[in-house]
């Protein structure tokens, strides 16, 4: 801990003698010691003039009459250092005639004294001179601490003579405002020309209320800095009246521009998005409010609200990263204003738009006094188009679709609340019809934002309340026609509503989040499942198991795997995990650490949905993968399509070349079969041999060791139609 000391102890007066005389020298130093003064000596000028720089003595005592540099020459060269400028200088010297004394004076002599010296009368004049130096000292260290203070604080005092006129300022008020002294002419209208002129008579009428009431001033107003732009400045101020003086009035002025940029700052920050720029949502409803209130006396001037949501974006968010997701809200947000401001052009008068994000990837707009509702499908296209261009962000070219609600006033609501519920309900709408498109809020629709909100609850408690169950599809090999494995398929089986499609409630648990513990235990189930099939006897065989996104970017996944496998007693080889192609393309180094970790389990992986990504051959190449999963889309044209037919081929021989197996599924028809064997596809996966299948049903299919008549249907499509195989 450190210890608490007084206040350093000061040490005695220091006195410099300057005499070529040194019996004169010795007298000085014995009378000035006895009283308590140090003494430093020197012969000359030039001697006196070092010491004066080395030794800061408080009062110098000067001979003229010295050799090398006389005490004239001395004095003045000891003027011109700055640290002993203001020291008291006593010329002492036999020369009394006028010209002598003024001579000594013009060299910047403090005082003068004739030689005999009078001891007593030299002690009083040293003591007087020591005191008057410190006082002097301590009054420049309080101005030049003022003038720091006043520096760091960006502020300065004044002093204006009311009835004379006059306005004396401090330095630091040069600094600030921005002028220079001898530009500046003293008087309150030269303080007023410098404030800027929308704000000049309120300043004004602010220091005459001060002076003629006795009111304190406080007035804040902005300047024109000549280097540094707009300034804010605060001023203060009381009347000083004392009887038989002039009025003053006595006051500080500040600049408080970085005070008020940071006010505003903040102030922005509540009713901004901070990441577009754009108005967030309670600033939104605010301005929605105002217009609703305009819009009660333009009748004939509709008032739309548009929900804009982006399709699928967090699936963006899961597999590209955040800072991806960050900066296609950001190009969002700009093609919105670029698109309404295109828009809004062409219409007269020119409608007023407020664009704001309302949360998430979900943005909100406002369209005033258009001259009709037509105009707000218009301006709907116009945000479709703009968003149909793809966007570029973490060396990605992406596209996204765009879903908007579209709500009208007031005839869909007359409230802030009814009309964003409206919109919102629209949007959701828009979202159900396919994506990609905008919709009108119409009465319906309540009720069908009200059933999402229904299942996902329940869907919240399938999984405790075991309400889901897992259907199982057979992959049948293309030349042999057996059943070589099976892919797991969730169904929510519910105690009210019955079998509910995936179609219904995957998204919603996507959206929601639910997708994660639904996910574990699918594969949960499945691992389990097949183990009970081995313990009863049947043929082992593999189960694939759908991973999704959030699941893949879980960095503990392998080990959850792995953990499964143990507990299910099931081995590793029996498992396959199916990834969709889009959630390799977030990161393809983590992708392949990932992976690897994956397979050193000694599962084995496949690429689902293949041929609908953004997956090229030499990421293929990088990935331990050992199968493609042609996506159902080709495989239902590959007898109708020619373009479908061309992907299929192309895949299955890029598959073959690296080493990959590959299976189709979707297969309906013999003749989407036969082409497939003829290119040479291992495995398929349809309704041609089966429907995805309960856990019993299927058990009894592989027990009953059924098959695909493989030649009888490559038969029927050479019949159906000559074409199917290439002939």
């Amino acid at each position: 801990m450190r210890a608490v000391t007084g206040p350093a102890p000061q040490r005695p007066p220091r006195v410099l003698v300057a005499d070529d005389d040194g019996t004169t020298r010795t007298l000085i130093r014995h009378h000035l010691e006895t009283s308590g003064h140090e003494v430093l000596e020197a012969k000359n000028g030039a001697e006196a003039l070092r010491l004066a720089r080395e030794g800061a003595p408080d009062v110098v005592l000067m001979d003229v009459v010295m050799p090398v540099m006389d005490g004239f020459a001395a004095c003045r060269a000891i003027r011109c250092l700055p640290e002993n400028g203001q020291v008291p200088i006593l010329m002492i010297t036999g020369l009394d005639d006028g010209a002598s004394i003024e001579a000594a004076y013009e060299a910047g002599a403090t005082d003068f004294s004739s030689k005999p010296i009078q001891w007593a009368s030299l002690r009083h004049r040293i003591r007087y001179m020591v005191r008057q130096k410190l006082t002097a000292d301590r009054l420049r260290d309080s101005e030049a601490r003022l003038a720091n203070a006043q520096r760091i604080a960006r502020m300065g005092h004044w002093e204006w003579e009311v009835d004379g006129g006059r306005l004396r300022w401090s330095d630091e008020l040069y600094t600030i405002l921005g002028v220079r002294p001898y530009r500046f002419d003293g008087t309150l209208d030269g303080l007023l020309e410098l404030v800027h002129r929308e704000e000049r008579d309120q300043v004004e009428r602010a220091f005459k209320a001060a002076a003629v009431e006795g009111v304190p001033l406080s007035v804040t107003y902005r300047i024109t800095h000549p280097e540094q732009g707009r300034k804010v400045i605060h001023q203060e101020a009381e009347m000083v009246t004392r009887p038989g003086q002039p009025r003053r009035m006595v006051g500080t002025l500040q600049d408080v521009s970085e005070q008020c940029r940071a006010e505003e700052r903040i102030a922005h920050l509540a009713l901004y998005d901070p990441l577009t720029d754009l108005p967030n949502r309670k600033l939104f409803k605010d301005l929605l409010a105002r217009a609703l209130k305009v819009a009660t006396t333009h009748p004939a001037a509709p008032t739309a609200v548009m929900f804009v949501g982006l399709d699928r974006f967090k699936r963006i968010n899961d597999t590209l990263g955040h800072e991806v997701g960050d900066t296609i809200l950001k190009q969002t947000a700009q093609r919105l204003r670029d698109s309404l401001d295109t828009w809004a052009e062409w219409l007269r008068p020119r409608p007023e738009v407020v664009i704001s994000r309302f949360g998430g990837d979900e943005f909100t707009v406002i369209l005033e006094r258009m001259t009709q509702p037509d105009d707000a499908a218009r301006a709907a296209r116009q945000i479709l188009d703009s968003m149909a261009r793809p966007f570029h962000a973490g060396g990605e070219e992406i596209y996204i679709t765009t879903s908007i609600g579209i709500a009208l006033y007031p005839g869909d609501g007359d409230s802030v609340s009814a009309l964003l519920r409206n919109a919102d309900a629209a949007l959701r709408h828009a979202k159900g019809q396919g994506k990609n498109t905008f919709q009108f809020y119409a009465q319906s629709m309540n009720g069908n934002a009200m059933h999402r909100l229904s299942l996902e609850s329940k869907l919240q408690k399938a999984v405790e309340n075991g309400e889901l169950e897992l259907h199982y599809q057979p992959k049948v090999d293309v030349r042999r026609g057996n059943v070589t494995g099976m892919e797991a398929l969730v169904r929510w089986r519910h105690p009210e509503l019955g079998m509910i499609s995936p179609a219904n409630f995957v998204p919603i648990a996507e959206e929601s989040g639910l997708i994660g513990p639904i996910g574990e235990w699918v594969l949960r189930e499945a691992c389990f499942q097949n183990k009970r099939w081995q313990n009863a006897g049947l043929t082992p065989m593999m189960v694939s198991v759908n991973v999704s996104a959030h699941q893949f970017w879980q960095r503990d996944l392998p080990e959850r795997v792995a953990c499964t496998l143990v507990e299910a007693n099931l081995d590793p080889r029996y498992l396959e995990l199916e990834i969709t192609e889009g959630t390799f393309m977030h990161d393809a180094e983590e992708t392949v650490r990932m992976l690897t970790d994956l397979k050193h389990i000694g599962l084995r992986l496949s690429v689902d949905d293949f041929g609908t990504g953004y997956s090229s051959l030499a990421y293929l190449q990088r990935f331990p993968i050992d199968t493609l999963k042609v996506d159902r889309s080709f495989v239902t044209g590959v007898t109708t399509n020619p373009d479908s037919a061309a992907i299929t081929r192309t895949i299955i021989n890029m598959a073959h070349s690296l080493g990959l197996g590959v299976i189709a599924e979707g297969v309906e028809t013999p003749e989407q079969f036969a082409f497939l064997a003829e290119q040479g596809c291992n495995q398929i996966q349809g309704y041609l041999f089966s429907a995805p299948l309960t856990a019993e049903r299927f058990g009894t299919l592989i027990a009953e060791r059924r098959r695909l008549d493989v030649k009888g249907m490559l038969a029927g499509a050479r019949a159906a139609d000559p074409l199917a195989l290439g002939e």
